[in-house]
């Protein structure tokens, strides 16, 4: 199956690698009962249409929120910014990547303990690989603080592509608590990819590479988590593992949690993870399944195994390609590519209910409007719902949503 990104062709081989570590892994088929509701979203509004100019065009990231409830993301090569003004939203340009040494193809953008928004672009950075890079953008202390002010962007590290690093980091970061930051590329450190870990010291960054991935996965197209121990947990970028980074005396260690064997198993895992409280883990696949349109399932620690449990399971043409999204009452959110009655995406919840799980369809997407989101979706305080299509709109450019509850 070919990725209709141009930047990101993605196939799936059924042939998987066996685990690399000795775990006891138990699979668990649909134990759980799910029931599944329809209830197509009365509350339902596009907040902003891409017009492919200044404001972007064709997002694949997911939104991020501030305190105050202002939107941030990425589509095509500008970053922006969303605010409520109580008669409607305004989309600000904060920055827009031109390429060369600056950067290009920004996907999700984070927070960072300055304040200042961080992430990582595709491409550009390095004048002899254009490998990407990891940016930090901040307000122009110079301008005015009006709606349109510019933010001005801060290389912190250029990938070169070498056998000893990294190239093309399609993927977010992520901060630990010591300010580090993490994350993963594509390619490079011996040709699929590598984690890396970038450490801040007088004002600038070091990069270590933590770990290189192995035939036949390679590094990831979704952010890496973090546990309170520090582990890392992310799925390989060609949709067929789970995989745990813990850190040692030794340096780090990859463990393989699960290995997805397509099929009813589900296949095509791009996405990555979300944790519970308890240390489960929860993520979605795009392909495979009892209908063949992907699954939800989760991993639960066990004895010196995980448990791997599919929740549900999708019926259209694709699920999700990103991270689901899950709040304070351990509810799921997220967006299928293609699925739905004219298979061009859909918005979902679904809830823990006696001892099982409820899938609530909350909207579906249409080809006369708006369709094919790629990234996540995002909550604020209220519990009102956030994401963006890849393609439709006024333009044909793709949407910011909302969904109000």
């Amino acid at each position: 199956m070919t990725h209709i990104t141009q930047r990101r062709s993605w196939s799936f081989n059924p042939g998987l690698r066996p685990a690399t570590a000795a775990l006891a892994i138990a699979i668990v088929l649909a134990l759980t009962v799910v029931v599944a509701q329809s209830a197509q979203a009365q509350t339902y509004q596009v907040i902003h249409n891409f017009s492919g100019g200044q404001d972007g065009e064709r997002p694949l990231s997911t939104l991020t929120i501030d305190q105050a409830g202002n939107l941030y993301g990425s589509a095509g090569n500008t970053v922006f910014k969303m605010a409520n003004r109580g008669s409607g939203w305004v989309l600000n340009p904060l920055y827009i990547f031109n390429g060369g040494f600056g950067g290009t193809d920004p996907l999700d953008v984070v927070f960072g303990p300055d304040g200042s928004l961080y992430g990582a672009a595709g491409g550009g950075g390095d004048p002899y690989c254009n490998c990407g890079l990891v940016f930090k953008l901040r307000p122009s202390p110079t301008s005015p603080r009006s709606v349109f002010s510019p933010w001005n962007e801060t290389v912190l590290y250029a990938f070169t592509g070498s056998a000893g690093d990294g190239a093309y980091p399609y993927s977010g970061v992520i901060f630990d608590r010591a300010g580090n930051i993490y994350g993963t590329t594509e390619a490079g450190g011996g040709g699929l990819g590598t984690a890396y870990q970038l450490t801040p010291s007088s004002g600038q960054w070091t990069e270590t590479v933590i770990d290189k991935f192995r035939y036949p996965t390679n590094g990831p197209y979704s952010a890496m988590i973090m546990d309170a121990a520090g582990n890392l947990y992310d799925t390989t970028g060609d949709g067929t593992v789970v995989f745990e980074l813990s850190p040692s005396p030794y340096g780090w260690v990859e463990t393989v949690l699960h290995n997805f064997k397509g099929g009813l198993y589900g296949g095509l895992a791009y996405g990555g993870l979300v944790m519970d409280q308890a240390g489960n883990l929860y993520g979605a696949t795009a392909d495979g399944g009892t209908h063949n349109g992907g699954v939800i399932y989760d991993l639960s620690p066990s004895g010196n195994g995980w448990t791997f449990q599919i929740l549900y399971n999708f019926s259209g043409a694709e699920g999700p390609f990103a991270s689901l999204t899950m709040d304070g009452a351990g509810n799921l959110y997220g967006m299928t590519f293609a699925d739905g009655p004219q298979q061009a995406g859909s918005v979902f919840e679904l809830s823990p209910s006696s001892g099982g799980w409820t899938f609530t369809d909350l909207h579906d997407f249409s080809f006369q409007t708006e369709y094919f989101p790629e990234g996540g979706v995002t909550l604020d305080a209220n519990g009102s719902l956030f994401g963006m299509t890849s393609q439709g709109g006024a333009y044909g450019h793709g949407v910011v949503w909302e969904i109000t509850r």
